[in-house]
This record gives structure tokens, C-alpha cells and sequence, in this order.
């Protein structure tokens, strides 16, 4: 690559499930490989964040991997970890394509020049796009809340990202803290081999009837309506509550692992304490707190709304039609990635090349 601007129709950040379907929908739009659109990927190889999921985490055991658009994805094992099936997946799906993913290409920043493009300034050089597609997902950003005193602890901390084995921790007593999917799952495992005690900010949403259509709707309409207003967005996952009938919950609401108590108020170096007086001591304290939107780099274009977020309608940043968000609030998971990288394909194909004619694919 040459120091001289690459220039482009879109450039796509991000190469996970939403970067690839935005891929795949915008060669069915007609934009040309390579010549009118690229995708830049700051892994080393395709997979995106499931390359750096925990070993044990299997396909059997994960919220459903929704196959990309023109691939079914039939693996052939459920315990086959996730770790190893899905970025082959995402591999074979690139090849497949044709996809012009670059990498490992890492953006820090994208800005407008003065000729009414954008600027996508990476450590590989520096891409010109009239467009700007952004699925860089939140997996790069684990959130870790603050708690008075936290320096102070002589054990150890890590988020789940951090994760590998259940093994490390025999012997030692485990705080997880957290609500969501990621901690019912590491307390199964981890309670089989040491002791453990679950604490999260609000009571867990135990969810015993089917996630339905009905409940999926209303729960992508309140992320919906959180970026429309500008709002961080909540985790469509998150927000869907805790399936009773996951063979791994089921079984840790059986042994009694699943007991919750409220978050503590303050961490000692021996543990953790409540305002209550209550005091426990604790070795590891396992941050199972979720993740923030990594769009660090698109600062420069002071798109944030006072409220933290960025109000976005379809896939559009309100006020700057030409930069799309794709995997970001209600787009945030698998299934919600392939249909907002198709909106956002659309959408661009109007806005840049509003007279070409629609490929007989598309």
C-alpha cells in the first residue's frame, strides 16, 4: 500500500457478521469489489469477535449464530466450539464472495475532507470514501463499571473477554458480576469447580416461555426507540432476559448457583462489602458487565447526541445520511446485522448512484 489515499464508493469497518452482509448486499447493489467498495478488519483473520471467544463456549450453548445472506450455516457437531466453527464459517463465507476484506487493517479515525468525502485514517494508510459503513460491534470495548476502593483489590479482575477456562480458578472463591447470558453461562461452569457467588445491579429476568416473535419485536422496538432519541442503546440480548429452558441455566437454577445477590456497595482487598454490613471475602472478581459501541474513531465527526449515542433511523446517522451504522442497537445482534446490512446497501446505492440500474440479483 502506498501512502497516497485509497479512494472509494464505501469503505466498511468491521469484517464481522454485520461488516459481511453489508459486503455481500452491497455487491448485489452493484457496487464494484475492490473498485467501488472495500471492507477493512482489524483481526488478523476472518471470524471477527468469535475468534476470541472462550474455548468451552460451543454452537450448542451460544444465542443462535444466524447464518449470513446466501450461505446456510449446518454445522455438524452442536458441542463443536464456537471458537473454531463460526470464523471458518465467516472464512468460507469471504472466499465464497469474493469479499474485498483488508487485513489486518486497524482504523483510528474518520473525518470529512474538504471535497465533501471522508477520510478513513488507519495504520495502513489512509482510505477516501464517499460513504461509510461502521460494524465495528462493541467486542473490542468491555465495559467495567467503577466501585470505590476496586484499586485496592489484591485478587484478580477480568472481564469476560478475558476468559479462557474454568480450571484457573479451582480453589479460589469467584465473584461474577452481571446479569446477562455471559455470567449464567460462567457461573455453570465455574461453580463446578470452585466456590461462587452471583451479583447483579437488578433482579435477573427469567424468561420461561419462548422467545417468540411477539417478545422479539418489542424488545428491538425499545432499542429502536433509544437511538431515535440519541440514547446509549441497550443490548437487544440483554434485554430478552434469561431463557429458563437453556440446558445450562436450567441446571444452575438446579444446583442453587443461580442465587442472586444484590451488587455490592464497595471493593476491599480482601473482597467485597455491602452498606449492609454484610462482607465477603472473594480471590477473583469476574466482570461479566457487557460491552460498549466501539465508534471511538468516528469522533472527529462529532456526531454524538448529548444523551451518548448517535440517533440513527434504518442504518443512517440523522443529519449525515452517507455514514451508516450497521450492528449497532437493534441491528446488535446476528440476525439484526444481515437485515441492516441489506437496509444500509440500499440506502447507499440511492444516495450515491441514484440512476444505476438494479442488478438482476438484487
Amino acid at each position: 500500500m502506498t501512502p497516497a489515499p485509497h479512494a472509494r464508493d464505501v469503505v466498511v469497518v468491521g469484517a464481522g457478521q454485520a461488516g459481511l452482509s453489508t459486503a455481500w448486499a452491497l455487491a448485489r447493489q452493484g457496487f464494484e469489489r475492490s473498485i467501488g467498495f472495500v471492507v477493512l478488519d482489524g483481526e488478523d483473520g476472518p471470524g471477527g469477535a468469535w475468534r476470541h471467544r472462550w474455548p468451552s463456549l460451543t454452537l450448542g450453548t451460544t444465542h443462535r449464530v444466524h447464518e449470513l445472506p446466501g450461505l446456510p450455516f449446518r454445522p455438524g457437531d452442536e458441542a463443536a466450539p464456537a471458537v473454531e466453527s463460526v470464523p471458518a464459517y465467516f472464512a468460507e463465507y469471504e472466499r465464497r464472495f469474493e469479499l474485498p476484506v483488508v487485513r489486518p487493517v486497524r482504523v483510528t479515525a474518520v473525518d470529512r475532507t474538504d471535497d465533501g468525502r471522508f477520510s478513513v485514517v488507519t495504520d495502513r494508510g489512509t482510505w477516501t470514501a464517499r460513504a461509510v459503513v461502521n460494524a465495528t460491534g462493541t467486542w473490542t470495548r468491555p465495559f467495567v463499571p467503577r466501585y470505590p476502593g476496586q484499586e485496592l483489590f489484591r485478587g484478580r479482575q477480568l472481564h469476560t473477554v478475558d476468559y479462557r477456562s474454568a480450571e484457573e480458578f479451582r480453589g479460589q472463591h469467584v465473584v461474577v458480576v452481571g446479569g446477562g447470558a455471559s455470567a449464567t453461562q460462567l457461573l455453570a461452569e465455574i461453580s463446578r469447580v470452585t466456590g461462587t457467588t452471583w451479583v447483579t445491579r437488578r433482579p435477573p429476568v427469567w424468561r420461561e416461555g419462548p422467545f417468540d416473535e411477539h417478545v422479539g419485536r418489542a424488545v428491538v422496538a425499545e432499542v429502536e426507540k433509544a437511538v431515535r432519541e440519541g440514547r446509549r442503546p441497550g443490548s437487544v440480548v440483554g434485554l430478552t432476559g434469561l431463557l429458563v429452558s437453556t440446558p445450562y441455566v436450567r441446571e444452575g437454577l438446579e444446583r442453587g448457583v443461580l442465587e442472586r445477590l444484590p451488587v455490592f456497595d464497595r471493593i476491599t482487598p480482601e473482597g467485597v462489602v455491602w452498606e449492609d454490613g454484610r462482607s465477603l471475602r472473594a480471590d477473583v472478581i469476574l466482570w461479566a458487565t457487557g460491552f460498549r459501541a466501539a465508534v471511538g474513531h468516528l469522533a472527529p465527526l462529532r456526531l454524538r447526541e448529548p444523551g451518548g449515542g448517535f440517533r440513527v433511523e434504518s442504518t443512517q446517522v440523522v443529519g449525515e445520511p452517507r455514514i451508516h451504522l450497521v450492528g449497532y442497537g437493534p441491528s446488535a445482534s446476528t440476525i439484526g446485522a444481515n437485515r441492516a446490512g441489506q437496509a444500509a446497501a440500499r440506502a447507499l446505492r440511492r444516495e450515491l448512484h441514484p440512476g444505476m440500474p438494479l442488478p438482476r440479483t438484487a
